[in-house]
């Protein structure tokens, strides 16, 4: 069955991408190649939402989940009522196998179900996998990792703890914050690092950064991390998943001996996929550059507005930060300035009828550092939704999308 809009991929960009192709009046398809929809949010456990961005699809999805803090064990069902509101059909265990093209055009996908393989036709094809699958099997070009080496940012996972006594439950949100939290009279960031040169903590874990849960007992742990694999190589993320998940438990031991009212704390979930901060970002029509973001550039065919997230880059060959203030044993990310994102930057030089939205859009390195992140995610999904389903409305091609005349949807109204 041909719909107007395909999109592969049901993470933050993903869902946002559906959400505004359905409701611009596209016959929209999403394909998950898992179980679950919600991407890294439900996978890997990654939250708080994080991010700064005025859209219109993220604020409708943050409300769908309850805020920046959703749950993980019920969100891939609140996206789903979410997205079949809207009129999106969805089909999960459909993992894509090939872009179907027709010369430079890609015209559809194959996807591997459990029954086998099928093709599904569609008139635009949004690939949001994160790893640009479809723009990759389709032949876009594309860079990965920083420039001098080609190392990405490492893996890690994240997990939850709970049994902390409520009122002694400790929060660390960055390196900036480990330097000013205090734990018997001497930094969080001192702390963690002297347990790491003893041994007691992963060597390359800077700072364990600890957020809350959803329950005043719980937490969510930020800390596990393995360097210099490659995010798109099947054993690199399994020697990646072992890894992290062993430096978890190293790290609730930590945590227990090191922090008051965590003596009694437990794993409460583990993942079920590593985290992947960086793989493959795909050459556009423009590119986001550090610079962009630093300064707050403004672009005339803007799409995602005044996004704001500092250069977090977690260091490819260490721990800590690999740029920003280096005053700091483990550094501090740039601050940006509130930026937009041009629509070329999901938009292919050569290839016709397929956008790639989310952390595989064309960026720097540097840049994909602050627009990878979940909230920046939705809003560039629903970008790419947007200008699908008007291309598509109007017989156009989708490099051909006169954005300008999608701003006033894509904000957040007043």
């Amino acid at each position: 069955m041909k719909h107007d809009i395909l999109v592969v991929g049901s993470g933050p960009a993903g869902v946002g991408a559906a959400l505004a192709a359905a409701e611009n009046g596209a016959k929209t398809l999403l394909l998950e190649r898992t179980g679950r929809l919600g991407g890294t949010a439900v996978q890997s456990l990654v939250g708080p939402f994080m991010g700064g961005v005025n859209s219109r699809y993220k604020e409708k999805i943050l409300t769908a989940l309850g805020g920046h803090t959703g749950d993980f064990r019920k969100m891939d069902l609140q996206l789903y009522d979410l997205l079949s509101a809207s009129g999106v059909e969805i089909q999960l265990h459909a993992g894509v196998h090939q872009p179907i093209q027709k010369g430079k055009r890609v015209v559809g996908v194959t996807a591997d179900l459990p029954d086998g393989p099928a093709d599904f036709s569609a008139d635009a094809v949004i690939d949001a996998t994160g790893d640009g699958t479809v723009a990759f099997r389709a032949g876009v070009p594309f860079e990965i990792g920083r420039d001098e080496d080609g190392l990405t940012q490492p893996m890690s996972i994240m997990f939850t703890i709970d049994h902390i006594a409520p009122e002694s439950r400790f929060l660390c949100h960055s390196e900036e914050m480990a330097r000013e939290v205090s734990i018997g009279g001497r930094s969080w960031e001192e702390l963690t690092l002297e347990a790491g040169n003893r041994g007691e903590l992963p060597s390359l874990v800077g700072v364990v950064r600890l957020y809350a849960g959803l329950y005043p007992d719980e937490s969510i742990v930020n800390a596990a991390q393995i360097n210099f694999l490659n995010g798109t190589s099947a054993s690199d993320l399994t020697r990646a998943e072992i890894e992290c998940r062993r430096q978890a438990w190293q790290i609730l031991e930590f945590l227990r001996r090191t922090l008051p009212g965590y003596e009694n704390a437990r794993i409460s979930s583990m993942p079920a996929a590593v985290g992947v901060r960086e793989t493959r970002r795909f050459e556009g029509c423009a590119r986001l550059e550090k610079a962009d973001c630093l300064s707050g550039r403004v672009f005339d065919d803007a799409v995602v507005f005044d996004a704001v997230f500092g250069i977090d880059i977690h260091n490819p060959s260490g721990g800590g930060q690999a740029a920003g203030r280096r005053d700091f044993a483990t550094g501090s990310a740039e601050r940006v300035q509130p930026y937009t994102i041009p629509y070329g930057v999901m938009v292919p030089r050569e290839i016709d009828g397929l956008l790639f939205t989310g952390r595989c859009i064309s960026a720097s390195h540097e840049a994909l550092a602050s627009c990878r992140v979940m909230c920046i995610a939705m809003a560039l999904g629903g970008a790419a939704g947007s200008a699908a389903a008007y291309a598509v409305r109007q017989g156009i091609p989708l490099r051909r999308v006169p954005v300008h005349r999608l701003a006033e949807q894509l904000r957040a109204r007043s």
